[in-house]
């Protein structure tokens, strides 16, 4: 991780195409030392999940910033990040990571739900929202995660009271949770496990919100 770190503080200093021009082969070097963590952290991953993303080459983004929209005109990335889809109708959610200078972590979840998974959702929270909150209460969970995240209504959704009981759960637009490791971490040389026992905590979690969103109310597979 050490070429891949040193490449992100040089580029930080010098985020223009010109000097990433000039340093090309030092940001080949960079992404191949990134290549080798991602295959080795997919390696690892498919030791307790089944991963349909076929390479670590493949599940990184890439470096180089799209500027169309955004006030910030800097070129490329000051961090490595990438993401792995998990295989089969049967295993819902999706897996991050992000590795950078000031700040490394993994996210797991549902981050963009359609309209009508989102709606299958809140409706089997506001059926029976018990085995959600068993997974985020647990002590595992917080200790790994510490709370759920992602966007949220100010209100309640179309269709729910705005007094229902499982309101907190029902506002959410996004089903994430977030694990950040220590810069000592990322400089293990067992960071590929250490990171890929922080996805393998997220299983509980993963495998509650897969059975909601693959029954229906009454609990009958919909797959």
């Amino acid at each position: 991780m050490q070429k891949s770190l040193c490449f992100l503080s040089d580029l930080a200093e010098n985020n223009n195409r010109e000097w990433f021009q000039t340093n090309k082969p030092a940001y080949e070097s960079a992404l191949d030392e990134m290549i080798a963590f991602a295959d080795q952290l997919l390696s690892e991953m498919n030791k307790h999940d089944v991963i349909e993303t076929p390479t670590g080459k493949k599940s990184l983004f890439r470096i180089y910033r799209d500027v169309r929209f955004s006030k910030d005109k800097t070129p490329y990335k000051t961090h490595w990040a990438g993401r792995f889809r998990r295989a089969g109708a049967d295993r819902r959610g999706g897996y991050f990571y992000k590795i950078g200078l000031d700040e490394a972590y993994v996210m797991g979840g549902f981050f963009g739900p359609n309209a009508q998974d989102m709606l299958h959702f809140r409706n089997q929270i506001a059926s029976d929202a018990d085995p959600l909150r068993a997974v985020l209460q647990s002590k595992a969970f917080k200790n790994a995660f510490g709370e759920l995240l992602g966007e949220q209504l100010k209100t309640a959704p179309k269709g729910f009271e705005k007094d229902h009981p499982e309101i907190d759960l029902l506002r959410y637009k996004q089903y994430i949770i977030r694990h950040d490791f220590t810069q000592r971490q990322v400089k293990d040389s067992n960071f590929p496990e250490i990171m890929s026992d922080a996805f393998k905590e997220m299983r509980p979690f993963l495998d509650c919100m897969t059975e909601m969103i693959t029954t229906d109310l009454n609990g009958i597979s919909l797959i």
